[in-house]
């Protein structure tokens, strides 16, 4: 580069640098700016040698990323300083330590965080990315502040990124629109998110974006005249009402044009609704929602509302903080148009989101942020080993619809779409779900699996004796109910782990065997088990019972059998004393909400294998044909023959909870049925789903249908039963 080439570019970057302070949306104050000083003049020193791909000094990029943090995010002086520095650690001679060192561990606390992204591997395998995904939502631990900048730093990449190669375009862009869009979106970063989606489009189907750009191009004066004509319709009413508010259109994006484009199978001059009138009005706090709803009065005076399509979103606000209000009415030439209503503050909070949340924030409201991300936090922490599920279950609460409940003492909760009572019991506090018995909506009592509505008033009856059952699982739908349930149901494995061990430390004492490592090692092999803990389990829940050991220790003196067990055992199989698993051994496939057993086949289309995803296909001649959910004949399947289809899963087939009816006669007594049902659910923690009972001149009949793991619990059962003063017969039908 020539002398001059560099003057001009330091000049440049010295104007960047200034308008950097000037857009920042948050008041800095000198610190803060001393603060940003410092890191930008390490960025620049740092960076001093690199070129990006365009040719342009680095440097630019960092600079470009802190203003997205700065002015369209809204952040504080920490995040810009944080944004200037994010590439540092990772690209040049500066470590960790040094960042700390020169700065706080706040801010090198999140460089880090933004290093480890950079770090994750970037196959373009669909798995990789979601993977990848997972891994950075993991730092949010950390601070927030890493997947914010994180978003920035993607968007600008998009921004630049002409200089690419055509398949690394392609594959950034598909990765953006997977992932960094959908959590831009659930940040309320409304704006951000539609430049990602449209930038995402421009690479992935180039032509298609660029004929829709084109189109809206062509057609801005057309809609600018509709506006003005819309507008003059209502202003001299508006006017007249005193009010201060300007009125203005939102054009559609690109990205949501082609969406409507495929979803109604329209061409571009088909999509009516292309663009929004908005209504922005300037108002005090108190008055805000009363001048909303004049707003509201004036517009459908004058134009045909659909009451179809109103959204009242200042009274119930989004999770993400949006506050609007929203009506679609006919407006001139027959066509119809959606109205937002917002103040000058709800405006800023759609324009900025959680930044304007927070500045306009007054007293003790709840820090909805804050909430969101302890709560994703704590599904990322319980989250199962396969990411892909995990981010398709993320993205459906991300874009799935709310729904408004109450509590009994009329308080708002919003739950997402086809939630159940059991959602609601651990929304409200995981204890609260632990021991959830019951529910009543709306005053009447329901299953657990009832799918709620909104405006459903939710009552949750709780009882300290109760706990989760792995039922719980297929009525529970959101990912911090599901999380805490498999967290409770992997503690009572243990427990009953622990008292199994006890019982046969007992047991092989009563047979002259002491229970040590090779004894345990032995039996692990003996009863074709993976490790300890599934030996201690399946001691403790019954289904190694006296007989069966016995015959364990019969085989112990039997030396030849010794000899080839010794032989045959595998030394890999050799598993450690303490370690805290059970195994599930997905051996059995049952079908639908009653868990019944019926023949199938598994298909070849997809080869499902014990413990996949799964679901059963009715065919014409060939029966039950299983496919894995992601099959590639699945959409297809379940889309033209949702009726043919059965839900079905894998279980473990020694942990199957059965049903059984008991008969009961004997003489009747006062507290009997008392007695009988203290016993059978709060001394034997089984469940009884069943229960009459009929007096006739003292001698009393009783059925009772109970669940139970298996036969050894219900013989135990039924011995304990007999052993109730009054009754004489215990049978089962």
């Amino acid at each position: 580069m020539t002398e001059a080439a560099v003057k001009e570019e330091n000049k440049r970057i010295a104007k960047e640098y200034k308008e950097l302070l000037k857009i920042s949306y948050q008041a800095l104050s000198s610190d803060d700016k001393k603060l940003i000083r410092k890191a930008f003049d390490i960025a620049v020193d740092a960076h001093a040698p690199q070129r990006r791909k365009s040719g342009e000094a680095y440097i630019f990029h960092p600079i470009a990323v802190a203003k997205i943090v700065a002015k369209q995010i809204g952040l504080d002086a920490t995040a810009i300083a944080a944004a200037l520095l994010h590439d540092v650690v990772e690209d040049t001679q500066y470590t960790l330590a040094d960042i700390e060192e020169l700065f706080n561990p706040t801010i090198a606390r999140i460089v880090d965080g933004l290093t480890k992204i950079m770090h994750l591997k970037n196959d373009a395998d669909i798995s990789s990315q979601a993977e990848n995904f997972r891994k950075m939502l993991l730092t949010l631990n950390d601070d927030v502040r890493v997947i914010i900048i994180k978003i920035a730093d993607r968007l600008h990449n998009m921004q630049t990124m002409d200089s690419m190669p055509p398949a690394k375009q392609v594959k950034i862009a598909s990765e953006t629109l997977y992932i960094y869009a959908p959590i831009a979106h659930r940040l309320g970063l409304y704006n951000i998110k539609t430049e990602l989606e449209d930038l995402g489009l421009k690479y992935t189907e180039p032509e298609v974006f660029q004929d829709i750009q084109t189109s809206i191009k062509e057609s801005k004066e057309q809609q600018d005249e509709y506006i003005r004509q819309f507008s003059s319709i209502i202003d001299d009413s508006l006017h007249k009402e005193g009010l201060e508010y300007y009125i203005k259109g939102r054009p559609k994006s690109v990205f949501s044009i082609r969406r409507k484009m495929l979803k109604q199978n329209v061409s571009f001059d088909e999509v009516y609704d292309k663009f929004a009138v908005r209504i922005v009005f300037r108002s005090d706090r108190a008055n805000e929602k009363f001048l909303a709803w004049k707003i509201y009065s004036v517009v459908t005076d004058h134009f045909r509302p659909n009451p179809v399509r109103l959204r009242d979103w200042i009274s119930s606000p989004k999770s993400t903080g949006y506050e609007a209000l929203h009506i679609t009415v006919m407006g001139p030439d027959g066509r119809w148009v959606e109205v937002q209503i917002r103040s000058e503050r709800m405006h800023e909070i759609a324009e900025k989101g959680y930044a304007a949340h927070y500045k306009y924030k007054q007293g003790n409201e709840e820090d909805g942020l804050d909430e969101w991300l302890n709560r994703l936090q704590e599904a990322l922490e319980n989250s199962e080993s396969n990411a892909i599920d995990f981010v398709e279950q993320f993205k459906l609460n991300l874009y799935s619809k709310e729904i408004f409940v109450f509590t009994p003492k009329g308080e708002l909760k919003s739950l997402p779409k086809g939630a159940t009572p059991l959602d609601f019991a651990f929304a409200i506090h995981t204890e609260v779900g632990l021991h959830t018995r019951g529910a009543r909506v709306n005053g009447k009592l329901v299953p657990l699996s009832h799918t709620l509505n909104s405006g459903d008033q939710v009552d949750v009856i709780t009882s300290d004796n109760q706990k989760p059952t792995k039922n719980w699982l297929d009525y529970a739908t959101t990912a911090r109910a599901r999380s805490k349930i498999k967290s409770a149901l992997k503690e009572d494995q243990k427990d009953i782990a622990a008292e199994g061990k006890v019982i046969l430390t007992r047991k092989l004492k009563s047979q002259k065997i002491k229970l040590d490592e090779n004894t345990v090692n032995e039996m692990v092999t003996y009863f074709k088990m993976k490790t300890s803990q599934d030996l201690f389990y399946r001691v403790g829940s019954g289904n190694i019972d006296n007989k069966m050991i016995k015959e364990y220790a019969n085989s112990r003196s039997n030396a030849l059998y010794s000899f080839f067990k010794s032989k045959m055992r595998k030394k890999e199989e050799n598993t450690d004393l303490y370690k805290e698993e059970v195994t599930q051994n997905y051996d059995e496939l049952v079908f639908g909400k009653e868990q019944a057993t019926l023949d199938y086949t598994l298909s070849k289309c997809c080869n499902p294998i014990p413990g996949d995803s799964v679901f059963g296909f009715t065919t014409v001649s060939e029966g039950i044909k299983v496919h894995k959910n992601n099959c590639p004949n699945a959409i297809s399947l379940q889309s033209k023959y949702a009726y043919r289809i059965i839900s079905a899963k894998w279980i473990d087939s020694s942990q199957k909870e059965h049903r059984a009816d008991l008969k009961l006669e004997g003489i009747d007594r006062m507290g009997l049925v008392q007695q009988i049902t203290q016993l059978i659910s709060e001394n034997m923690h089984v469940n009884i789903r069943n229960i009459s009972f009929t007096s006739d001149d003292g001698v009393f009949k009783g059925q009772i249908t109970v669940v139970v793991p298996n036969i050894n619990m219900l013989t135990k059962l039924m011995q304990n039963l007999n052993k109730i003063n009054g009754i004489d017969k215990v049978t089962r039908s």
